[in-house]
């Protein structure tokens, strides 16, 4: 059995540990691979980050000193798997040298913006290039788009293209009694209700036309005139329910570096229950929609028009929403991730001891 390090940042409240890691455990373990999965960060500070209070620094300390524990006993694995960084604020060049067996480096947002934004200016000069070096000392990297991938490509060769899937046996659609009133449905985090300013004004211009709901799961949306929106707490449990109560789903973006770097996550969560998406032509996003899976909107004018048009034609809802979910199940599905998983991890091993 080869036995594998999981190395999370955040614990499994958090989407990327759960579907860059966590899902792959009992796949993988089929195939004579254990992943076991450690997060330095756990679902206490998750929350407390969502909801914008403070985590206590003894806890902190005790988090850190929990993982420094575990990494002395990291030759027991055969490898490790890093998602995002082994220890916020630590240099690259530090945080590479802590690993002592090879390491898989998998990311699905444009972590190496992190240290090079304002926030950190008083420090950047110390952690700007951290991702940069981490990267280059990898036995290979897994990167969840073509825009991560092509900029691991600077610092390391064998880059491996694995977006973030969801499994299509437990995301499927379902005939959901449809109301009178016209669904639009978004789902993610309160660190990205920040995109959802962008449907105010086709939401409101809608809501002149005829009864509109704006559904928000996980975020909070601003009050819309002559719109029902209504902000929802985001469950594991429910959430694909809800996902096949929306009539469309939505991912908006503004076209910026840290945009680029997403996965379009929402948007193969809304495709593989069948659900028809209008989204920001940004980064992933283009590459998951196709051209057959779903609308594209760039200014106010064309959500409007997408908008308007996939209310009007539910026969144009139904195709589209069967084509995502086919283009899931095909692109982006744990059935057709696990393989490239499994594969890059008897790779690095067969690196290893070859």
């Amino acid at each position: 059995m080869i036995k594998v390090l999981g190395l999370a940042l955040y614990g499994p409240l958090a989407a990327s540990t759960r579907y860059r890691l966590a899902q792959y455990a009992p796949g993988l373990r089929e195939q004579g691979i254990d992943l076991e999965v450690s997060a330095l960060l756990g679902d206490d500070y998750v929350r407390k980050s969502y909801s914008s209070q403070k985590y206590p620094v003894a806890h902190l300390l005790m988090d850190y000193f929990d993982r420094a524990a575990l990494l002395l006993k990291q030759r027991k694995y055969d490898l490790a798997i890093v998602n995002a960084e082994l220890f916020p604020l630590l240099p690259g060049f530090i945080e590479s040298r802590l690993l002592r067996i090879p390491f898989i480096y998998d990311f699905d947002d444009a972590f190496f913006l992190k240290y090079k934004s304002e926030r950190f200016k008083r420090v950047s000069f110390l952690l700007k290039d951290k991702f940069d070096t981490v990267v280059s000392r990898a036995a290979a990297v897994t990167a969840g788009n073509y825009y991560l991938a092509n900029y691991a490509q600077h610092w390391n060769t064998d880059i491996r293209l694995l977006p973030t899937v969801v499994d299509t046996k437990r995301y499927t659609p379902a005939a959901c009694k449809r109301e009178d009133v016209f669904t639009v449905g978004w789902i993610g985090s309160p660190s990205t209700s920040v995109y959802l300013a962008r449907m105010a004004q086709p939401l409101e211009e809608l809501g002149r036309e005829g009864p509109v709901r704006f559904l928000v799961v996980g975020g909070n949306a601003a009050a819309i005139p002559g719109v029902e929106v209504v902000n929802m707490p985001w469950s594991e449990a429910t959430e694909v329910e809800i996902i096949n109560t929306f009539d469309v789903g939505v991912m908006p973006l503004f076209d910026d570096d840290w945009a680029r770097g997403k996965c379009a996550f929402k948007l193969i969560q809304y495709m593989a229950c069948a659900v028809p998406v209008i989204a920001s032509p940004v980064g992933a996003n283009v590459d998951v929609v196709g051209e057959a899976c779903g609308l594209l909107a760039t200014s106010a004018r064309d959500w409007t028009d997408g908008l308007r048009r996939l209310r009007d034609e539910p026969a144009l809802r139904q195709s589209l929403g069967a084509a995502g979910r086919a283009r899931v199940e095909q692109m982006y599905s744990l059935h057709s991730a696990l393989p490239v998983m499994a594969a890059t991890i008897r790779e690095v091993v067969a690196g290893r001891t070859g």
